[in-house]
């Protein structure tokens, strides 16, 4: 008899919860709070608390190879970086294609996740569990929990000096959802992380918009060389060799001179003191030309409100103020599961690669979801699913208790060494050594040294290109027929948005070069030879 498997949240880890589920013939029973998939990514113009979504405006920061499912490539006719309504719409044709729909009960809320009596011996978990529809409760029992309720949850609402006093309106950036109704407006945006940026320069083209930083930050661009995305080309197991390779001071002066070589972040004023690395970047293609224009003004931090405007930290004032948005993050937990199973504390809470409470005697019940990668988190979450399923199934086995505690304690470490104290760089991974550290439990983990062998075309491609998903399905469990095939043509897929009509004969060019990569392939071989044999 199939395992029951309860996943809480029908976001994007929860659907690839259930198909993972599916995978390794589990039974899957996904309960979703409300009336959709999609979590936050599915847009309401209805503000829901402690459910975030996105702005109406909201394009995707990753473009659209690094941030597909493994097994599931994003059509080529999709723009590189994505709508938020076009990526509901992936998470959609995913749902559908693997028939994941039916296994999700729809407006159930989650109230209670306790051991089962029998738990000491069997693993099993009681739901407590809320019809919103009839306004009924019932009590479930499922031998595993998948929790896929993500880290965006509740507003970290920040209490600024004279808050109390002023005259204009306050709100959080979870609740912003257009430019309508902000026309002609005097607003400051407070936080300059992702969603402070997209509010503060969307504003901008309507109203006079300030935005207000502690630390200030490093800018980066969704679009790199040649108006490629960033990502394809950065996200290389090339690029992370030598990041790693190379000392971290070095490594850091030569990125700041780069993002400084298209924008002076002094002039514009937004030189942070901390390296490249050590805040999660703000991805933002149009602030400088919004700076440019003089509708987007940067300012230091606040230092209190007044009646009817703002005090900054460095004495200057803007007055006249309209509104005031809170761009200041979230706080997440899981209210609905007992403390002595996981606590946060601030955003701070022990979990075995993010995941796996370590202290749990059976292994039954994960988070999914609930970190802030360089990079997407779908495949993340994917991965993580991949690992748990089979966890569950008893085919793959974790480390100790104690091994698992220093690997937290290790990641803890170098956390508090890399980043600025902050409750937001509390979950903070780098996409391919994460991608590599689940892939290794899982058993998938591409072999490089071994395809260069055997396969150099492939080897070089999954080497010196993006480091997509489909390289953690060439192998091991979940290997899928179709892999090898979505890695040499991802490059197609990314170029084929861009061509929407014919050049004129002759001004295309070739960016083949088969002399440059057999010569890379050579040097490639004999660098890696003694690492991986």
């Amino acid at each position: 008899m199939a395992k029951r498997v309860a996943i809480i949240g029908a976001g994007c880890s929860g659907l690839t919860a259930i198909k993972c589920c599916l995978d390794e013939n589990l039974e899957p029973f996904c309960f979703e709070r409300t009336d959709g998939l999609g979590g936050l990514w599915n847009f309401t113009e209805k503000v829901r608390e402690d459910q975030a979504c996105v702005m109406k405006s909201t394009v995707i920061n990753t473009s659209k190879e690094l941030m597909c499912f493994s097994d599931f490539p994003i059509p080529k006719e999709s723009p590189n970086f994505m709508h938020n309504t076009q990526v509901w719409q992936y998470f959609k044709m995913y749902a559908d294609a693997f028939n994941l729909t039916k296994h999700i009960q729809y407006n159930k809320e989650i109230l209670s996740v306790k051991k089962s009596s029998d738990y000491e011996q069997t693993g099993r978990w009681d739901l407590q569990i809320r019809d919103h529809k009839t306004r009924s409760d019932e009590t479930h029992v499922f031998d595993a929990v998948m929790v896929c309720t993500g880290h965006h949850a509740s507003k970290n609402v920040s209490y600024f000096t004279g808050q109390e006093d002023f005259q204009g309106k306050i709100l959080h950036s979870l609740d912003y959802k257009d430019w309508i109704g902000y026309v002609g407006k005097r607003i400051v945006v407070i936080g300059v992380g992702n969603s402070g940026g997209d509010v503060a320069v969307e504003l901008s083209r309507v109203g006079q918009a300030f935005l207000s930083t502690r630390r200030g930050t490093w800018v980066l661009n969704r679009i790199a060389t040649k108006g490629i995305t960033g990502d394809f080309l950065q996200t290389t197991r090339w690029f992370n060799t030598i990041r790693h390779a190379m000392p971290e001071e070095t490594l850091n002066n030569m990125l700041k001179k780069a993002l400084n070589k298209r924008l002076d972040h002094e002039l514009y004023s937004l030189m942070p003191k901390h390296s490249v690395f050590a805040q999660h970047p703000t991805v933002n293609d149009d602030m400088p030309n919004r700076i440019a224009t003089g509708s987007l003004k940067i300012k230091a931090d606040v230092k209190r409100f007044t009646k009817t405007g703002v005090e900054f930290v460095d004495g200057t004032v803007e007055d006249d103020i309209d509104v005031i948005i809170l761009a200041t993050g979230y706080i997440f937990g899981f209210p609905f599961i007992d403390k002595s199973v996981i606590d946060v504390q601030k955003n701070r809470v022990n979990m075995f690669k993010y995941m796996f409470p370590p202290d749990l005697p059976k292994q039954t019940l994960v988070v999914i979801g609930c970190l802030q990668p360089f990079g997407a988190i779908m495949p993340l979450a994917e991965l993580q699913c991949r690992l748990a399923t089979r966890v569950f199934k008893g085919i793959c086995s974790l480390p100790s208790k104690y091994e698992m505690w220093a690997d937290i304690r290790k990641k803890e470490a170098n956390m508090a060494a890399r980043y600025v104290e902050s409750q937001r760089h509390t979950i903070q991974v780098d996409y391919v050594d994460f991608m590599d550290e689940l892939s290794e439990l899982v058993g998938c983990r591409p072999n490089i040294g071994r395809l260069l062998l055997i396969d150099p075309k492939l080897g070089l491609k999954c080497f010196f290109g993006p480091t997509t998903p489909y390289q953690y399905r060439l192998r091991g469990p979940g290997k899928w027929s179709g892999a090898r095939d979505a890695i040499m043509t991802q490059t197609y897929r990314m170029e084929y948005p861009f061509k929407t009509k014919p050049l004129p004969e002759g001004t295309q060019t070739s960016s083949s070069n088969k002399l440059l990569m057999l010569v890379l392939l050579v040097v490639l071989i004999a660098i890696l030879y003694k690492v991986f044999f």
